[in-house]
């Protein structure tokens, strides 16, 4: 579907397409009353300002409350899940079962669900964020679940508009890249937290595992952009432990400053006795 035909259906098949990115019946609404939308940026835009700027707790649990379980194959039904989903098809029983107690203990925890941007993810890799989020305060994991249903919706809108332009479209403005100097490869599989500053304290607002190339290519949805001061951080122990290696740093912790829109390319060259890192482009 192009934008144009996306512009000129009914209002109901609108409502019904928003629907199927956002639970939130507010980011519904307000997105129906900005049609038509003259590009693919103004819609994105107007996606990203009402998320984050006019929804406010109960949208966000409520748009929550709207996707499957991760891990769970029976809840994995509606039009989007069994796609972004698919890493789960290959796992194990022990995982399945493992996912089923985390996400257990997470609903009870926090009061919703655990969300992901499951696509791309293998069952493991979403198990072991799972567990490392379970660690976070509720108030944290609030601040990660609303990046990633960002993420989430704007992936459904990119699917249901599948005829758009979307070669223009930016990528996260925040991006981090591991390489392990020790061995001369990717660090795959490495813990990540992203804190911002605020009110004089450090609050999670993002989480995330490399990838086998070493990166995060998501670290925050595209087009939402915060100036302010902020740390990554690595945790190098657990991926040293994985190796069976001691490491002298048990985590890396990096803090920079986001002053404008630009792309912030945060890497990290490790070894187990020293790390070095510069903003990349």
């Amino acid at each position: 579907m192009t934008l144009n035909e996306f512009n000129n259906q009914s209002k109901e098949a609108a409502k019904l397409m928003f629907k199927e990115c956002c639970g939130a019946n507010k980011w519904v609404d307000s997105m129906l009353t900005a049609m038509p939308y003259k590009d693919e940026a103004e819609l994105i835009k107007r996606a990203d300002d009402v998320w984050f700027n006019h929804c406010s707790e109960p949208d966000w649990v409520e748009a929550f409350s709207h996707h499957p379980r991760i891990g769970n194959k029976a809840d994995a039904s509606e039009k989007f899940a069994a796609a972004e989903q698919s890493g789960v098809q290959s796992a194990t029983q022990c995982t399945m079962n493992e996912l089923a107690r985390a996400n257990e203990a997470y609903e009870k925890k926090n009061k919703f669900i655990f969300i992901v941007c499951a696509t791309g993810k293998p069952a493991d890799e979403m198990l072991r964020l799972l567990q490392q989020r379970l660690q976070n305060i509720e108030k944290a994991e609030l601040h990660i679940a609303m990046n990633e249903q960002q993420k989430i919706t704007i992936l459904r809108l990119k699917k249901i508009l599948n005829k758009a332009n979307w070669s223009n479209f930016p990528v996260s403005q925040l991006t981090t890249h591991v390489l392990d100097t020790s061995i001369g490869t990717p660090g795959k599989n490495m813990g990540i937290k992203l804190q911002q500053l605020e009110q004089g304290k450090w609050l999670t607002i993002a989480q995330g595992i490399t990838n086998a190339d070493g990166r995060i290519a998501d670290m925050l949805p595209a087009l939402h952009y915060l100036n302010g001061n902020y740390k990554m951080l690595f945790d190098t122990c657990a991926y040293f432990a994985l190796k069976k290696t001691t490491c002298f740093y048990p985590v890396v912790e990096i803090q920079f400053t986001i002053t404008d829109q630009t792309h912030y390319h945060i890497p990290l060259l490790i070894s187990p006795f020293g790390f070095t890192t510069y903003r990349g482009s």
